[in-house]
């Protein structure tokens, strides 16, 4: 009950109550309570009792801005106070030049590891967002000059937060003196055992492109690709120090924001600054200062509560539910919004130079001044920053398109990606489409009732219910709703072990406890009804606040990062997926509807973008030949559109399946079934070319997936017993099972490669009853190159027409890493290796897998050296294998390496290269002195956004008519691509749905002298020849089969650490060392059973 708001005397004495249980913090729950530090920088001088009064707020945004953060710009208003410092401009003095870093809206950054753009900038956040482990070279900036004057002292004077132009730790020279010792030797040299080749005169530059290319049919296609002007503007670069510190972008900006707002005119010269909302801003022309201060209030607008007249007259200050705090305090002051007292530092740090940009973009410099593109980026980034919820480098909003229910309580929202990026035609501007998941703004208790998929009150929950809603809600901020309009904002970190109704907390010093729903009762009149759920823990955990589930509803604008199930991919899927001639329309009326002409920023800085796709010359390449056996009707086949079939052609070399047994794990599926299926299975690989035994070995088992490991052994022993007298082996496994699998099917992969070494095939139950040839048919292919098979070859392979391929026994590598989920804080990474064993047809890759630090791109086992007991200093890893694998099957060790790497970001490039060639040349090195095979390494990149458009739709020389989109082998080397480095796009594949992304392949180290048109045609080509379907691919195979081993290994990890478990656990099967290799944070990688040999050597993870 409220007291009498006309008694004078009990509002004093409350107020007065109220301020001393605040000073000596008594009662203060952990929201309320800050450090002494930032309470003495928010406080300004001479402000009155009540404005010392603050109301606890949660502040912590997961590294993002939304559109009701606390201190948006849009939602901040308030003045500030300037303290002038004796003028002092730049000097116009010869200036030196000096390397600086320029920081986006990343994480924090640390001295000497710069953070450049990526997507057409060289940055490490690109691809799959994985951290920069080297510092990489960036371009001069012009020096900030010396100041000799002493700028004023500001009370408080918050330290420095440290500038943003950061020296970096290896040069230009560095990097050369590392390529230099890459460098092939002369073959007079010398090379003893390890020691690699002395310098040599080859620079730090990427391979120069070769020419372009004149082989296919040539047309005009359409790029998502605007150009853009470079502008005539000297731009410069400022150190941005704002005290006290807020890791919250939102709170920066909203600080510069006002800042602006109160100074453009009268101190900043009338310039609109660009600002990257850490550490930099950035203005087109110098600022009337070197140095000054400010001072800037920011007005809290949340801290409003509901009713007009209670508004004006009357605040509240609740301190809420902790285990160690008062239940609650209704104080009733004179309304005064809360102030935030903020002191910001600006100092000059460089000039871009955009002499050497444009010097760059011209082809008359090898290296892009990262800093000059960064400053555009930031520029055109802005207004979108504050119109959009920001994702990387999209952004996105409801307003954007239709939002879809992806269901368990997220939806989807529309966006656009942007991005400059130098290319041959200039400055390019890419817009692409794009969506992605958040979490639907509903109330808890709603949301809860979607991810558990029934009604939350009709029973208890249970602990795995427990778990899943703890795992889904943390993180989550929510806003209370059972104060009117007064929303305050919370961050979920946990629930209470306790239902509401049994949970309590003490009230006092005496230890005089109540219960939350008695509290909510007493305090608010609301009746907790779901007295069976747990409470959402908030705020700080060490001192948590306890808020039932009911009184909370989910902030609007929160991006979903954890892993989306397989029904969330489907729907997402559905809603991204476009017809190649509505996502061009799209993307048109993304560029119109922003508007960049009436952009405010892009007008400051000069910058112009034509609002028109980019008309680029393409090529069609010619598909290959593919040569099947001589004794199908057809013995060669010409793809058309990407595609071809199987009827009439007979695998080119069939393997033999002699000896196989069944096991049914489907109980939908009786054995009469499963037999006459596998039945149908034999007879279809025995048509396409295999020596298959229509009988198995035993009748089917059917047994229960709960049952698998011992049933797999059990019947693998029953075989043995059977096959070992009469010197024969079980060759596969065929295994049915159900349609909802769980981690059955990764169990039995486990077993089969890791422990019995067994080729396997599982097919689902729908497949069982359906029976479609074509199923059969690409089941056959699969299962005929597990056991050792080869499906097709291309002809020019066989009759030895490929350059640089067939003249003389070649290698080729496919290489990729895989990551952890978002979530499974404890897997480690995942690197694969795959290797060609055949030559000159170069179709079967054997390959080998490797657990490394959680987050590592580098290839951490590509070589490695160990001591071991008896034999002493031993070397190996996965190249030195492979190699040697190769020369086993072939006969014949490689003299040329083609090494095709996926998954690299640009900003990568560096180290992946200087890291893994070196690895590569050691692994040679190893095997014999003076070996040292040619190297041509080429990085593979699919997470991109450009996509290529066909130039008339309905013109069906270029367009394929089912689809829209363009026709498989289209590639551009022109205009979009790098200004001179050697790179292409490559769309070698028909798209079946949606718009097809073409891959980008840009090459790293060249050494074999590639032409365009060699290197472009043999990626082509090989894309024809992938195991598993008779379609061409995206990717080319060797990066393919290293992507798709990598992801098979994920099911060698333990079942109790595979989910993000308390260790990290990884497989290690390659030869070399068996224990556990230390990580990042001293967590162990623990190794797993390595793959059983006679797995290695064929293509078991198709």
């Amino acid at each position: 009950m409220l007291p009498n708001m006309n008694n004078s005397k009990n509002i004093y004495l409350l107020h007065l109550a109220a301020l001393t249980m605040v000073k000596n913090k008594r009662y203060a729950p952990p929201s309320a309570r800050e450090s002494s530090e930032t309470k003495e920088a928010t406080r300004a001088p001479g402000q009155g009792l009540s404005q010392r009064v603050e109301r606890a707020q949660q502040h912590g945004d997961g590294g993002r801005v939304h559109a009701n953060t606390q201190y948006s710009q849009q939602g901040a208003r308030g003045g500030g106070r300037y303290q002038d410092p004796i003028p002092h401009q730049p000097s116009n003095d010869p200036a030196k030049y000096q390397a600086h870093g320029c920081y986006g809206r990343g994480g924090p950054r640390q001295r000497g590891t710069p953070r450049p753009y990526h997507d057409g900038r060289r940055s490490g956040s690109g691809g799959r967002g994985v951290p920069t482990t080297t510092s990489v070279t960036l371009p001069e900036l012009h020096q900030a000059p010396q100041v000799h004057h002493q700028v004023p002292v500001v009370t408080p004077s918050p330290p420095e937060t440290g500038s943003s132009s950061l020296h970096v730790e290896v040069n230009t020279g560095q990097v050369q003196l590392q390529f230099q010792q890459l460098a092939i030797p002369d073959q007079s040299s010398s090379i003893q055992g390890m020691q690699l080749a002395p310098p040599s005169s080859k620079s730090g530059r990427f391979p120069m492109r070769p020419g372009k290319g004149t082989s296919g049919s040539r047309c005009i296609v359409k790029a998502n690709h605007f150009s853009a002007e470079l502008p005539d503007k000297d731009l410069h670069q400022y150190d941005v120090s704002i005290s006290p510190d807020v890791p919250l972008h939102g709170v920066n900006r909203a600080v510069i924001g006002e800042l602006v707002t109160l100074y453009r005119q009268s101190h900043l010269g009338g310039r609109l600054p660009a600002y990257d909302g850490r550490k930099s801003l950035y203005t087109a022309g110098p600022l009337p200062f070197t140095t000054r201060t400010f001072e800037i209030v920011l007005q809290d607008e949340e801290d409003r509560i509901g009713g007009a007249q209670v508004a004006q007259r009357y605040a509240i200050l609740d301190i809420f539910v902790t285990c160690y705090s008062v239940c609650s305090l209704l104080i009733y002051l004179p309304v005064v919004r809360r102030e935030k007292h903020f002191m910001v530092v600006i100092k000059f740090a460089a000039r871009a130079d955009l002499h050497h940009l444009a010097m760059f973009l011209a082809g008359k410099l090898p290296d892009a001044p990262q800093d000059a593109i960064q400053v555009l980026d930031i520029v055109l980034r802005e207004l979108p920053t504050a119109r959009y919820s920001p994702v990387a480098r999209s952004f996105y909003s409801p307003n954007l398109g239709t939002r879809q229910q992806l269901g368990d309580g997220l939806e989807s929202w529309r966006g656009f990606y942007q991005s400059i990026r130098p290319t041959q035609m200039g400055l390019s501007l890419n817009i692409d489409m794009s969506s992605t998941a958040f979490i639907e703004p509903l109330p808890v208790i709603d949301f809860v009732a979607q991810l558990l998929n029934r009604n939350v009150s009709i029973r208890p929950l249970s602990d795995a219910d427990r778990v899943k809603i703890k795992k889904a809600l943390r993180g989550v901020k929510v806003e209370v709703t059972h104060r009117g309009n007064m929303r305050r904002k919370y961050r979920i970190f946990g629930l209470t072990s306790q239902a509401a109704r049994e949970l309590t907390f003490p009230i006092d010093d005496h230890g005089t406890m109540k219960t939350v729903i008695l509290y909510f009762q007493e305090t608010y009149g609301f009746n907790i009804q779901h007295t069976t759920l747990p409470c959402l823990q908030v705020g700080n955990p060490q001192k948590p606040n306890y808020l039932p589930m009911e009184v909370c509803k989910i902030v609007e604008g929160q991006r979903y990062s954890k892993r989306l199930n397989d029904k969330q991919i489907t729907a997402l899927l559905k809603v991204t997926c476009q017809r190649p001639q509505q996502r061009e329309l799209d993307i048109l009326q993304t560029v119109n509807h922003n508007a960049y002409h009436e952009d405010p920023y892009a007008q400051e800085f000069g910058i112009r973008i034509d609002e028109r796709l980019a008309l680029v010359e393409a090529r069609v390449l010619p598909p290959p030949r593919l040569k099947y056996h001589d004794s199908g009707r057809e013995k060669d086949v010409l793809p058309r559109i990407g595609q071809w079939n199987m009827r009439n052609k007979k695998m080119v070399n069939g393997g033999r399946v002699n000896d196989w047994i069944c096991i049914n794990f489907s109980r939908n599926v009786p054995d009469s079934a499963a037999t006459s299926f596998c039945r149908q299975l034999a007879e279809m690989c025995q048509i396409s070319g295999m020596d298959f035994s229509i009988d198995p070995l035993f009748p089917p088992l059917t047994t229960r997936p709960e049952n698998v490991e011992r049933a797999l052994r059990s019947r693998y022993q029953d075989a043995m017993n059977a096959l070992k007298p009469l010197g024969r082996q079980l060759d596969l496994l065929i295994v049915v099972l159900p349609d909802n699998n769980g981690s059955l099917y990764g169990n039995i992969k486990r077993i089969c490669e890791t422990d019995l070494g067994l080729a396997s095939q599982c097919c689902l139950t729908k497949h069982v009853y359906k029976r479609s040839p074509q199923y059969f048919a690409n089941v056959a292919l699969k299962i005929n190159v597990k056991v050792g098979g080869r499906n097709t070859v291309l002809v020019d392979a066989l009759s030895r027409r490929i350059p640089l391929v067939s003249d003389r026994p070649t290698i080729i590598f496919g290489a990729d890493v895989s990551h952890p989920h978002p979530g499974e804080d404890s897997s480690p990474s995942i690197a694969a290796v795959v290797a060609s064993q055949d030559w000159p047809e170069v179709t079967k890759y054997a390959g080998l897998v490797s657990a490394q630090t959680r987050r590592q791109e580098l290839i951490q086992d590509l070589f490695k050296v160990w001591q071991d007991p008896q034999r002493g200093t031993v070397t190996g890893g996965m190249v030195k294998e492979l190699l040697i694998s190769f020369r086993r099957s072939t006969g014949q060790k490689p003299q040329r390496i083609i090494f095709y790497r996926d998954g690299v970001s640009e900003g990568q490039f560096y180290q992946v290269l200087l890291y893994e060639l070196d690895a590569i040349r050691k692994a040679c090195a190893s095997l014999e002195p003076n070996y040292q095979p040619p190297v041509t390494f080429v990085v593979v990149q699919k997470r991109h956004h450009t996509r290529l458009f066909a130039n008339n739709h309905n013109d069906q020389r270029s367009v394929d008519g089912k689809s829209g989109n363009i026709l498989p082998g289209t590639v551009v080397d022109s205009k979009i691509c790098h200004p001179t480095e050697f790179d292409f796009y490559l769309c070698s594949h028909a798209g079946i749905q949606g718009t097809s992304r073409p891959a980008h392949y840009h090459v790293l180290w060249d050494e074999n002298k590639f032409t365009a048109d060699g290197l472009q045609t043999l990626t082509n080509n090989l894309c024809y020849t992938y195991a598993r379907c008779t379609r061409s691919v995206s990717v080319v195979p060797p990066a393919y089969y290293a992507h798709l081993a990598a992801f098979r290994a994920r099911f060698y990890m333990e079942p109790d650490t595979s989910d993000g478990g308390s260790v990290a656990s990884g497989v290690t099967t390659s030869r070399g060392p068996t224990g556990a290799r230390r990580a990042a944070g001293n967590v162990a990688v623990k190794p797993l059973p390595d793959l059983k040999e006679n797995v290695k050597r064929v293509m078991f993870y198709c």
